[in-house]
């Protein structure tokens, strides 16, 4: 089955680089493109998800960011399935504090380019990263990364509501996740002491849980 693989904000196809799936489950990646001048997550999910086929069965995952996508993709093209990973279906399940600096406005008197060159070891932290390869590919993606897209997504995030659960949805967290927490939120599959790095760090159980949802499917 086609699957639809979208990563992290700013993020890019080497976050699922240790993922090892059955051979039936076919990995399309997809690329972030430009968003429009104050452009809703839901808006922005809708334009990126013309590259998908719809004349045949698919799946979705998506990852932190990735993942509210994701569902707002879900609820727009009825995929056979959604998985997301280390990230939110609710915009309620977002962090309280996410929620007041959306409220505030506060990102806007942040600089861009501040917001990508924050502390590295803030970051580490935050992410969870633990060996010294995941700390290089962690400063590798932050550095790539767009910084006028990574301000774009943040405020998409903060401004986001969405309190619909699109059927067929599938929720993967760890409990170590210091970036997207929630007591409120019931994931499907609980990764003991995942941190939000965890698609890479966990990815022999991730992939196993990922291979079990897919190909257990009964499509429509």
């Amino acid at each position: 089955m086609n699957t639809y693989f979208i990563s992290g904000l700013g993020a890019d196809k080497r976050i699922f680089s240790k993922l090892k799936l059955n051979e039936n489950i076919n990995m399309i990646h997809v690329d972030w493109i430009s968003p429009n001048e104050n452009e809703s997550l839901a808006s922005y999910a809708e334009r990126l998800s013309k590259v998908i086929d719809l004349s045949q069965p698919f799946a979705l995952v998506g990852v932190s960011f990735g993942g509210m996508i994701a569902v707002e993709m879900a609820k727009l093209l009825k995929p056979a399935a959604t998985i997301i990973i280390s990230s939110t279906m609710l915009s309620t399940h977002l962090p309280a504090l996410y929620r007041f600096a959306g409220k505030l406005g506060l990102l806007k008197f942040i600089p861009a380019k501040f917001l990508k060159s924050s502390n590295k070891l803030t970051q580490n932290y935050y992410f969870g990263t633990r060996s010294n390869s995941e700390k290089t590919l962690l400063s590798k993606i932050i550095n790539d990364t767009d910084p006028y897209f990574l301000k774009w997504a943040i405020g998409s995030i903060l401004s986001w509501k969405n309190d619909i659960r699109p059927d067929r949805i599938f929720h993967i967290h760890g409990t170590n996740d210091k970036i997207l927490y929630a007591k409120a939120a019931q994931p499907d599959f609980i990764i003991e002491n995942g941190t939000h790095f965890m698609v890479y760090q966990n990815a022999k159980e991730i992939s196993e849980i990922i291979d079990q949802i897919i190909l257990n499917i009964e499509i429509d």
